[in-house]
């Protein structure tokens, strides 16, 4: 059985986000979302890493015969795209892209490619943490008309039964899902610690294949019918008072800020 993984190439998490001062132009003249991205360290987003994690597991327990990842964007996505290699897929997958890509259109080019691949499973991260939209697995799982999981916290393939079953965590405690294969799955932050990326691995990413495409060759239309207007930095936060008496501080709560 063959596993495709989706990955995104984000700003790293650990960098301090800046809005751009051009915030405000059209779309159109516009390729990043709004966020300073020059000279910025970019990463693999931390769920698609768990979720590459998880396809990398169930190869190694002899589930699956093999792993590629997928990435779409810049040309700048290859980058991102060997450190997938060098954690342990097989091969990779870029369709190069030049302008933004919302969810829809990404769920677009994953069905396309799912039908030029033929994976078993699909896994992808459940959200990304730059846009935190958490809907390309869901999108893409209804193109294909496959079963979903999603936040995943536990998955068990039984190859047999060709059905996978997954633990998610929800409001209301633990839910378990069982799903025919093929499936899609989302990952969330308890189902695994991703692996670090070996020096002998990395030099070995370098000589695995990368496949390219465009969308025009998976007969798909890149198109959105979202406009960003605006993005703005959230409002910094405002000085503490110090009270004198209890009295006062519930005068503050009742009048000024409402709350009782």
């Amino acid at each position: 059985m063959k596993i495709m993984v989706a990955i995104k190439r984000v700003v790293d998490y650990a960098v301090k986000i800046r809005v751009k001062s051009d915030k405000a132009r059209p779309i159109e003249h516009k390729p990043s979302s709004g966020v300073e991205t020059q000279n910025v360290k970019m990463s693999m987003n931390p769920f698609c890493e768990i979720a590459l994690e998880e396809a990398l597991r169930i190869k190694e327990a002899g589930m699956a015969s093999e792993v590629v990842a997928v990435t779409m964007g810049l040309k700048q996505c290859v980058d991102t795209l060997r450190t997938g290699l060098a954690m342990g897929a097989d091969r990779g997958i870029h369709v190069e892209t030049s302008g933004p890509l919302y969810p829809l259109s990404v769920a677009k080019l994953l069905r396309a490619l799912v039908e030029v691949e033929k994976p078993g499973l699909l896994i992808l991260g459940k959200q990304a943490i730059d846009d935190d939209c958490n809907q390309t697995g869901q999108m893409v799982a209804g193109l294909l008309n496959w079963p979903q999981g999603t936040f995943a916290s536990k998955v068990v393939l039984d190859k047999e039964k060709q059905v996978v079953t997954v633990d998610r965590e929800v409001d209301g405690g633990l839910e378990t899902l069982c799903l025919d294969l093929p499936a899609v799955i989302t990952t969330d932050l308890r189902l695994n610690q991703p692996r670090y990326a070996t020096l002998p691995n990395i030099m070995k990413a370098k000589s695995k294949a990368i496949k390219k495409f465009t969308p025009e060759d998976l007969n798909v239309e890149i198109k959105s019918d979202i406009e960003e207007v605006q993005v703005t930095e959230p409002p910094k936060r405002k000085a503490g008072v110090i009270l004198s008496s209890v009295d006062e501080l519930i005068d503050k709560l009742k009048n000024e800020a409402r709350v009782i």
